[in-house]
């Protein structure tokens, strides 16, 4: 049956953006610690920029690209239709309200609902871009909770290195620069795993990433 032609607008456009951002920053994606594969996966990022999910999302295999969704602020990708567009249409991100006190649902059910219907996930558990001279800031809590709503979905750290140099703050027009994405080993939670020490290991396992990147 063929493609309804919607569907092929917006596997087009996912294509064109994939490929702009190759050209753009020259990324590439390094394997370091697992292989790609389509099982369910969350990967946990550093979060510098609102180009971070994209490059994640670059470096992955076509096949997995189709299933995995960036974790974004609604109140960001619902403005304007262009807007709207991508994030909901193109990417097919997991949209949440960042206000608790706007919420009409639990932010943990709705990433857990999309792990449920076979999606991976792209979440940023510092919870806001890091504009500090810290590599990384402190965990929230999302990330323990989703781990413990889905115990045996692998988590995957991924480090994100020059990106903040290729879209410094406030600037509109990408400066071309290589950039490098590199994925992990994954780590699942343990039985009886703490909040705390469950948030100091994920962190711990992202900076070592960024460590043996050079990114520190």
């Amino acid at each position: 049956m063929p493609a309804h032609p919607a569907r092929l607008i917006e596997a087009a456009c996912a294509t064109a953006v994939a490929v702009f951002a190759r050209l753009v920053t020259g990324v590439r994606g390094e394997w370091r610690g697992c292989a790609p594969d389509t099982r369910r996966r969350v990967y946990f990022a550093n979060h510098r920029s609102h180009a971070d999910f994209v490059l994640i999302w670059t470096v992955l295999p076509a096949p997995l690209r189709r299933l995995t969704r960036p974790v974004a602020g609604a109140d960001y990708w619902l403005k304007g239709r262009l807007r709207t567009f991508i994030g909901q249409r193109v990417f097919r991100a997991v949209l949440i309200d960042r206000h608790p006190v706007n919420r009409d649902a639990d932010p943990i059910a709705i990433m857990a609902t999309a792990l449920d219907q076979d999606s991976s996930l792209i979440l940023f558990p510092e919870g806001t871009r890091n504009t500090s001279e810290e590599p990384l800031l402190p965990f929230k809590s999302g990330i323990y909770h989703l781990a413990r709503a889905r115990p045996i979905v692998e988590l995957v750290p991924v480090w994100i290195e020059n990106l903040n140099r290729v879209m410094p703050k406030g600037e509109f027009v990408p400066i071309p620069l290589l950039c490098t994405v590199t994925l992990g080993a994954p780590i699942v939670i343990g039985p009886d795993e703490t909040k705390s020490a469950f948030l100091e290991r994920s962190r711990s396992a992202l900076l070592a990433l960024a460590t043996r990147s050079g990114d520190r």
